[in-house]
């Protein structure tokens, strides 16, 4: 049974869980911002300026003046004319695919996407077509066989998948999108911050504010007038009250950060790395490592060891992620230490891989 457990983060990696200080290796705070002085600052000065929360829906009386600043932020990080920010990345993906695409439509959506890209696409109506993980192949077939049978077609696609770690090939989805007159959406979740800015080959961008850049809502990063349609089209903006004061001024002082410290924002990535050569795995391509173990025991097994160890490294089981691919998801931020890092190496070699 999945249960609720109270974690209490007392720095930017060590966290208190069911009575326990623990390392934690499975938290998506990238950066570390949401402990960063210079960002609680922010959102305490925002919050004694303008108050706890919004007081309405964006459309109404809750577009505090931050919301500008923030967008224009995200627009310039991306390399789009407007962006719009969203409640939260679920909110984002389940009102963007709805405004954009109708029943007469399709929408391709790789098959390891995250979960409310699906629930967007089902909510739009549209005819949903799932393609095989990162196989062009596959979705030019499903694209020669159904385009031409709607009036507009949509692609979507996690930039790094959440429980894989790996990036979707969005060079190659740009040119099946092109070929196909097809928009492309590629959701920046957990690559924002971390891997770099936009790609302006990419008409869509969505992406959160509560990974790496440490606060809370979403985002679409998109030309002016796709923006100013989501505006007024977009459900899940219209009918949602607005983000807290604090929230957008601590997303806001973020992206000053990783704009003005790419070393630092680079960090992540060379941390997961220094873990993927200590286990002679390929190196990675983001601040996701799994260790795919098969079977859910298995999985829930090897993370009762690490945690026995003083490791928080949460087991991810169906149905998040297919049948037989029960993993240990391990995340790595900018605060992590080499030793703390080769140390859960060597547990995870000689007590959980050697044991497979």
């Amino acid at each position: 049974m999945r249960r609720l457990s109270e974690t209490e983060r007392l720095s930017p990696v060590e966290v208190l869980r069911d009575g326990k200080r623990l390392i934690s290796f499975s938290c998506n705070d990238y950066l570390n911002l949401t402990q960063h002085p210079y960002i609680k600052a922010a959102a305490i000065a925002a919050t004694e300026k303008y108050g706890a929360g919004s007081g309405a829906s964006r459309l109404v009386t809750g577009n505090h003046p931050l919301y500008a600043e923030l967008e224009r932020q995200l627009a310039g990080l991306k390399g789009t004319d407007d962006a719009c920010v969203f409640g939260s990345g679920y909110l984002a993906n389940t009102g963007i695919i709805p405004a954009l695409t109708g029943s007469e439509d399709m929408v391709a959506v790789d098959e390891l996407s995250h979960a409310c890209i699906y629930a967007g696409a089902q909510l739009s109506a549209a005819r949903c077509h799932v393609f095989r993980h990162n196989d062009m192949n596959h979705l030019r077939e499903i694209l020669d066989t159904n385009r031409t049978k709607h009036p507009h077609a949509m692609i979507v696609t996690d930039r790094v998948f959440s429980m894989d770690g790996n990036l979707a090939p969005v060079d190659v989805l740009s040119q099946i999108a092109d070929d196909f007159d097809a928009w492309l959406m590629t959701d920046d979740a957990h690559s924002i911050g971390v891997l770099g800015g936009g790609t302006s080959s990419v008409p869509l961008q969505m992406g959160t504010l509560s990974k790496a850049i440490g606060a809370y809502g979403g985002y679409l990063c998109a030309s002016r007038p796709v923006i100013d349609l989501i505006r007024t089209r977009c459900r899940t903006l219209i009918y949602s009250t607005g983000l807290p004061p604090g929230v957008i001024a601590a997303a806001s002082a973020a992206i000053d950060l990783i704009r003005n410290d790419p070393s630092y924002a680079a960090l992540p990535l060379q941390k997961a790395r220094t873990f993927t050569k200590a286990l002679n795995l390929a190196d990675a391509t983001s601040p996701i490592v799994p260790i795919i173990l098969g079977t859910t025991d298995k999985a829930m097994e090897a993370a009762r060891l690490l945690r026995d160890e003083g490791f928080l490294v949460i087991a991810i089981r169906p149905p998040t992620v297919p049948d037989g691919t029960a993993r240990l998801r391990v995340t790595f931020s900018a605060a992590h230490e080499d030793a703390d890092i080769q140390r859960l190496a060597d547990i995870i070699k000689t007590r959980v891989l050697d044991q497979t």
